[in-house]
């Protein structure tokens, strides 16, 4: 597979896409009147407490307050509340776990209601883990995550992971000795892809990096009022060559000087093996022209999608979900209704899977594929999506 990524900067926005095989399979951007707030981290305060969603409405300084989840809240608690100190109940209900020598990170399952976690008025670290949406605030976290090259820090929990597609198991293994011999009690740790092949130093000299990040948010959450940023993730231009530069992109294209410049200066601290991957374009037709790029975010606009055999594919969205429907449309098959729609189908589960991957669509989505008669066949039509 040749993969490259592929940014255009303007004054006004940053594009970014990737391409497998010439083919674009991810887009991003980034507008600089309407930066998003994922991963950004704020002091805020807890205005609303209901117990009949399990949920709380939290300001953290936004047009509209955010959302948080009971279980976006509980693991953290104990963790979030020493920073930013304690009531005389709150210490109580730890005291309770340390006696037994529990802990709610222990629980797969919340066994505490919102009511017993947060209360009107009380202060909360917390992470934007999803974007306000038409009349929908932010949906917040508690637990929070600090991305780097290699891992991800998770301060609230005492966790260590590796990723999935880090398949070698000796691999696996070596990464997991290595990160359980350096990390300080109570740290959590996720092994990115990118750390397949990591030395001891690199790994140890991001995980300082990260403690050291997380101490300085601490210390900047502490001498904030509420509501606060106390911390801003990295812009898209950086954001996608930590998280998406990896071994597997043969190059990066960029046609700003100055994002040029930025890029090298970045990778220079924790991968300076890329610096040659990395191009500047000066030419004068404009990037995602000479890529094919324009072509392909054109027809992903669209809420008509056009298979290859005839049907379509239709993508509605709204505020609630996103709703795709499967139709046969020029396509008529040669002899046998049941195995028309089944090609239908199938080509429509792989296209749908490009197009939500493409379009960056997530949360509840639903699907209407053609009735297929044959349980087999909806089987079929079934793992195929999932894979």
């Amino acid at each position: 597979m040749h993969a490259e990524l592929i940014i255009n900067v303007t004054p006004w926005e940053t594009r970014v896409a990737l391409l497998e095989n010439g083919s674009v399979v991810e887009f991003h951007v980034e507008r600089v009147a309407e930066r998003g707030y994922v991963g950004n981290i704020y002091k805020g305060r807890v205005v609303r407490v209901l117990p009949g969603m399990q949920a709380a409405f939290v300001n953290i300084g936004l047009e509209r307050t955010a959302f948080l989840y009971v279980t976006d809240v509980y693991d953290h608690l104990p963790e979030f509340e020493f920073m930013l100190g304690r009531s005389e109940d709150e210490e109580n209900y730890l005291a309770h776990f340390a006696a037994k020598e529990e802990h709610p990170l222990h629980y797969t399952q919340p066994s505490f209601r919102i009511e017993d976690l947060l209360h009107e008025g009380q202060e909360i670290l917390v992470q934007v883990a999803k974007d306000p949406l038409g009349s929908k605030g932010a949906r917040v976290t508690s637990h929070i995550s600090l991305p780097g090259r290699h891992l991800v820090l998770m301060p609230t929990m005492n966790h260590m992971g590796i990723s999935r597609r880090i398949e070698d198991e000796s691999e696996r293994k070596r990464l997991k000795e290595i990160i359980d011999s350096l990390r300080p009690n109570g740290f959590g740790f996720i092994a990115r892809t990118a750390s397949e092949g990591a030395t001891t130093e690199n790994i140890q000299a991001e995980m300082e990096f990260l403690i050291h990040l997380w101490t300085n948010i601490q210390k900047r959450a502490e001498s904030l009022h509420c509501p606060s940023l106390v911390y801003e993730d990295l812009d898209i231009t950086l954001r996608v060559v930590r998280d998406l530069f990896t071994c597997d992109v043969q190059r990066l294209v960029v046609d700003s000087r100055p994002a040029h410049e930025r890029i090298l200066a970045f990778i220079e601290t924790f991968a300076l093996h890329l610096q040659p991957s990395v191009e500047l374009y000066e030419h004068s037709m404009p990037i995602f022209d000479a890529f094919g790029i324009e072509v392909e975010l054109s027809k992903a606009l669209r809420k008509k999608v056009w298979l290859k055999s005839g049907g379509y594919i239709l993508i509605e969205t709204t505020e609630a979900l996103i709703a795709i429907d499967v139709n046969t449309g020029k396509y008529i098959g040669k002899r046998y209704l049941e195995d028309t729609i089944l090609k239908t189908n199938l080509e429509a589960a792989k296209e749908i899977a490009y197009q939500l991957r493409l379009r960056n669509m997530g949360g509840l989505i639903i699907i209407d594929f053609i009735d297929m008669e044959n349980a087999a066949n909806r089987e079929y039509v079934f793992n195929t999506l999932k894979e």
